[in-house]
């Protein structure tokens, strides 16, 4: 198969359009063609293509940085000399400047398939500023290494946010370029907008569902994305980020395990188990112990679960990460009711919300988990319909 990125570099007459026209990049350290040259070089070896600037998102272009809420500066690209932007700096849309310094911008970003990861919300931003300035964006797109599947709570009104671009569940199934025809749809959005789209992308096919395992190699698109098995797990995992228990930050599975130095994994796990195993199944769960060298819980020894996204147990259909993770939290709040495990601070710059409620576009996650009456099948009612009705409305921007 090949990414939008191969196809445009091998095929001039998909770069014909851009003849003539100033060219920025938007991109990361996972922004690489087949054989892991990154796309500013590629781009910058066609003759044809007049490279004007870059930009980076998150963690910056070059992932250098490791913790969110860590900002990036601009700063000119001392092989190519042309000005690299940051996104996730001063600011998080595009000035009136940057917006000067290109035509065309091609935006080349490697996703998770969750809600929250912010590149999602990057492209809506880029994709208003392109449409008020009447400038062209081009997506090369990517796999969406998730898959297809759908789940979690849509986004209620009111709780818009750089985690949350608009009302879509927190595993929307779609790539990139697929979500930008969803923004323009859905915003509508006056804006060229076009998507070099992917050749042979199956994301139904076993065994990658959704990457091409054995065919590309995996490059990190943030510092903690080391690997596809964390990609399936992140729309639940990612919760993790608005409680006190470790996500597994500073150990090598970060965000495929959690757990804190005063909870009983074995005890954990065990509710789960009683509270709802249907939605345990699609993987294999075990507990761990580990002690992060930075972040929540350095240095102390810390009983989690680790979750298994891979190998024999793998259930592509089946695997729930989202209720899983869901579960977790309703396990520990009935094992241990007075713990404290909503972490209060401004996630991603919202003052006056619990990080929980801002990741899940709402408080329903985080009050169905402190209600001591409610049940899996009392989430399941209200998640179920948002999912449905996702599915529904994401046909109409499916390219694959």
């Amino acid at each position: 198969m090949k990414f939008g990125l191969d196809r445009l570099l091998a095929d001039p007459q998909l770069r014909a359009p851009l003849a003539e026209k100033r060219v920025a990049l938007m991109a990361h350290p996972a922004s690489v063609t087949a054989n892991l040259t990154h796309a500013l070089d590629a781009l910058a070896g066609l003759s044809d293509i007049k490279l004007s600037a870059a930009f980076g998102p998150q963690h910056g272009l070059r992932g250098d940085k490791q913790d969110n809420m860590v900002e990036s500066p601009d700063f000119e690209d001392p092989v190519h000399h042309i000005p690299v932007f940051s996104l996730y700096g001063t600011v998080r849309r595009p000035t009136d400047e940057m917006l000067q310094s290109f035509d065309v911008l091609l935006f080349d970003l490697q996703d998770l398939g969750c809600r929250i990861y912010t590149f999602v919300t990057t492209l809506l931003y880029v994709l208003e500023a392109a449409a008020k300035h009447k400038k062209s964006i081009w997506v090369l797109d990517r796999p969406n290494p998730a898959g297809r599947p759908v789940e979690g709570l849509t986004l209620r009104p009111g709780w818009e946010s750089f985690v949350g671009a608009g009302p879509m569940p927190m595993r929307h199934g779609l790539t990139l370029g697929e979500l930008g025809h969803w923004f323009v749809k859905h915003f509508k959005l006056d804006v060229d907008y076009r998507v070099i789209a992917m050749e042979g992308y199956a994301p139904q096919a076993a065994p990658g569902f959704g990457w091409p395992l054995g065919e590309r190699i995996w490059v990190n698109p943030s510092p903690n994305a080391p690997n596809l098995s964390m990609a399936r797990a992140y729309a639940g995992t990612v919760m993790l980020e608005g409680t006190t228990l470790s996500e597994g930050r500073g150990t090598t599975r970060p965000l495929e395990l959690f757990g804190a130095p005063d909870i009983n994994a074995r005890a954990v796990l065990a509710k789960m188990q009683e509270l709802a195993p249907h939605w345990l199944t699609g993987c294999a769960l075990r507990e761990c112990w580990f002690e992060p060298t930075f972040h929540k819980h350095a240095g102390k020894l810390c009983n989690g679960i680790q979750i298994h996204a891979e190998g024999p147990s793998y259930d592509h259909a089946a695997f729930k990460p989202w209720r899983l993770q869901a579960l977790a939290f309703k396990a520990i709040r009935m094992l241990y009711p007075d713990y404290p495990l909503w972490r209060d601070f401004p996630y991603e710059y919202e003052v006056g919300k619990l990080a929980i409620d801002v990741i899940n576009g709402s408080a329903v996650l985080k009050d169905w988990v402190d209600d001591p009456i409610a049940s899996p099948a009392d989430l399941d009612a209200l998640t179920t319909p948002d999912e449905q009705t996702w599915e529904e409305v994401r046909r109409g921007v499916m390219l694959y």
